[in-house]
């Protein structure tokens, strides 16, 4: 368990770096595919060139504009986005999905903290009132062009939320669900609640640190930050989405971790290396993780 290598600070900052096509085709495709490439609207460029130099500085690893079109996220839109966190693809979502549309945040259980180990009683006290205080960042983040906001957490959907997205994102939000399942049922609830806030035919967008598939399950059971791209698939289709298609647009081949590595060693964390400049500029040459992007759509039932 990577909480036996790692300070609990570091754990804290972990957890924060993890903290995010409407017609698909005829057949489900189950081989990777690029972007297109039409150049996008003048008003959607805007939106990424908008982005403070720290967030543009991340657009080398983390490819928005092109996951984000992947996706099919147009303007208009209503985006369910898991895990928002500090606002990363919150603040890029705002203004691309603009005044017509809307953007629902959702946080872990308020149940699932404790079993971190890290959380003090304080930070879980102040989780109670997330949907209050995350809505009330976002609405900073607004200006009058951009989306409104709302927030619940997994397994306390509003009934009126129920069939208004277009899309949801799992962006890096799925290990610790994943990690956690086997107490409580996490991930078992996340998925149910991306189902149901879905309106039919409703697209999930994934992106997540991808293990291995050679390596050990127990591994790669999001306890160190990767999961195996047949694992999301199969959970994904368990609960009722078909698999629509992969891209490439955010792997990364020189991330090649060992059975003691956990994903926060690489930037933007640099968890193990903070003492060690060595070591230090080696996971700086990696760069981020390997991630899969993956799309699914809604089937009804």
């Amino acid at each position: 368990m990577f909480k036996a290598l790692i300070p609990g600070a570091l754990i804290m900052a972990m957890l924060a770096a993890c903290s995010q096509e409407a017609t698909p085709p005829a057949e489900v495709s189950t081989q990777a595919v690029k972007p297109t490439a039409a150049a996008p609207a003048p008003v959607v460029k805007d939106v990424f060139a908008s982005q403070s130099e720290e967030v543009q500085a991340r657009y080398v690893y983390r490819h928005p504009q092109e996951t984000l079109e992947f996706f099919g996220i147009e303007p208009g839109m209503t985006v369910a986005e898991a895990l928002p966190g500090g606002g990363w693809y919150s603040k890029i979502l705002l203004p691309l999905l603009g005044g017509e549309g809307k953007l629902i945040g959702i946080d872990y259980a308020l149940d699932m903290f404790p079993k971190f180990g890290f959380f003090s009683a304080e930070r879980i006290e102040a989780k109670k009132t997330w949907t209050t205080t995350w809505t009330a960042d976002a609405n900073s983040w607004r200006t009058d062009d951009s989306a409104v906001v709302s927030a619940f957490v997994f397994g306390s959907m509003p009934e009126e939320s129920k069939g208004v997205a277009d899309a949801f994102l799992f962006i890096r939000a799925l290990h610790n669900l994943n990690r956690f399942e086997g107490d409580g049922g996490y991930l078992t609830a996340a998925l149910r609640d991306a189902y149901d806030v879905l309106k039919p035919g409703g697209i999930v967008g994934v992106v997540q640190h991808m293990a291995p598939e050679d390596k050990a399950d127990d591994w790669a059971d999001g306890s160190k930050g990767y999961l195996k791209k047949s694992l999301v698939i199969k959970k994904f289709e368990e609960a009722g989405f078909e698999f629509v298609a992969s891209s490439d647009v955010n792997l990364n081949p020189d991330d090649q971790p060992g059975d003691e590595d956990i994903v926060w060693r690489l930037p933007p964390t640099l968890a193990t290396s903070r003492d060690n400049p060595e070591l230090r500029q080696q996971m700086l040459a990696v760069g981020e993780s390997n991630r899969m992007t993956l799309k699914f759509r809604k089937v009804e039932r």
